[in-house]
């Protein structure tokens, strides 16, 4: 069974059941029967065009839930008839949903959320990690969510600030290996960027462009994490370097800062640094102290305290991490990062131990599980 195939196939079916007339939470239950059946059906039976298939089928799972619900028999009288089996034009609607996920109706939170959860293909826990919240505490919000759109006609799309906050999120969680979704959630950038003249659509393009020209030097052939400063910048991919400098510097130009070219000028000044040694991190700090200016976010604040102990010493960075709560996630990662520089082997050590239990994936485990071990040995020397 071809998973890749079909996640990359759901957000299209689903957008045509919207436009044809289907609530968004009917179509998403519609389309989940659908792919149900697909995983059992298509291993013995593979049909000639997945798609249209999934539409047939997911078509008629809602006409079924439609039929058995009296509340929605004057809606049914109005649908179409069934699409015929067949090619289906190759119509990419992803974009589309996106915009349509971030309904008016929603708060921008619970939009992300519901699109994250239903375009973007990622579970409630790795929405939950992205937002800092229980997992519980997602599922809930989600449920609300589409409650909230349940029978609301999608002719209203939401605003860009939602959508730019979906696809960085995506992003994100592909970036970060566990999904393979950062290629797809450029593709749909360079859409936006295309189509929207918006200096934070293309702070935001700039921003992937230059993490993931980096990609290629993240994670050794073992499959461990190798961090920024140890990575091999022969591996970056300078044809995507530049081309996200150039977007950046066009948007900055235009003198409308948003956090997307904030970030985008933090990983820039990453990207121009010959070597590790080289980083302005002075330069870096002041970025970070805009990006707090701008959003007043815990985890930028985190990421400030990395940079002031690069750039005013391990002190200075100790003291600005002292500021913040100490359950945010990575905060003792950093924490030991910065205690390893000020010269506590040991209490690096701890800390390093203590964040390896609290690593959101196994790759980040493993990597902070020998980071302790290599101050252990050095201490035992």
């Amino acid at each position: 069974m071809n998973e890749a195939l079909l996640r990359s196939l759901t957000p299209g079916v689903l957008a045509i059941l919207v436009r044809r007339g289907a609530d968004f939470a009917a179509a998403e239950d519609a389309v989940q029967d659908a792919l149900v059946e697909a995983v059992r059906v298509w291993p013995a039976e593979s049909p000639r065009d997945p798609k249209g298939w999934l539409i047939t089928v997911a078509w008629r799972r809602f006409l079924d839930a439609s039929r058995a619900d009296t509340a929605r028999r004057r809606r049914e009288d109005r649908m179409d008839e069934e699409p015929a089996p067949g090619a289906v034009p190759a119509v990419d609607d992803t974009l589309q949903l996106y915009f349509l996920c971030a309904h008016p109706s929603l708060t921008p939170s619970s939009a992300v959320a519901l699109t994250l959860r239903a375009v973007g293909g990622l579970t409630t826990r790795q929405i939950a990690q992205a937002y800092l919240v229980p997992e519980a505490t997602m599922a809930q919000r989600i449920s609300r969510a589409k409650r909230t759109v349940s029978g609301v006609r999608f002719d209203k799309p939401g605003d860009v600030a939602t959508v730019l906050r979906v696809l960085y999120l995506v992003f994100n969680e592909g970036y970060s290996a566990d999904v393979d979704l950062a290629a797809e959630a450029i593709r749909l950038t360079r859409q936006l960027a295309a189509a929207i003249d918006h200096p934070e659509v293309a702070g935001l393009l700039a921003l992937m462009l230059l993490h993931h020209a980096r990609r290629a030097a993240r994670t050794a052939p073992d499959g461990s994490l190798v961090p920024l400063a140890e990575q091999d910048r022969g591996r970056w991919d300078t044809a995507l370097i530049a081309e996200g400098v150039d977007i950046l510097q066009a948007a900055l130009a235009r003198d409308r800062l948003g956090e997307f070219q904030a970030q985008a000028a933090i990983a820039a000044l990453h990207a121009d640094a010959p070597t590790a040694e080289e980083t302005d991190w002075v330069q870096i700090a002041e970025w970070y102290d805009e990006l707090v200016r701008l959003t007043d976010n815990p985890v930028v604040r985190l990421n400030r305290a990395v940079a002031v102990g690069e750039a005013d010493g391990p002190r200075a960075g100790l003291a600005a991490l002292a500021a913040l709560d100490d359950s945010l996630p990575r905060y003792t990662a950093v924490a030991a990062y910065l205690h390893e520089r000020d010269g506590d082997l040991a209490t690096a050590a701890r800390l390093y131990a203590e964040a390896a239990q609290k690593a959101p994936n196994l790759a980040e485990r493993d990597h902070l599980t020998r980071q302790a071990a290599r101050l252990n040995s050095r201490r035992s020397r």
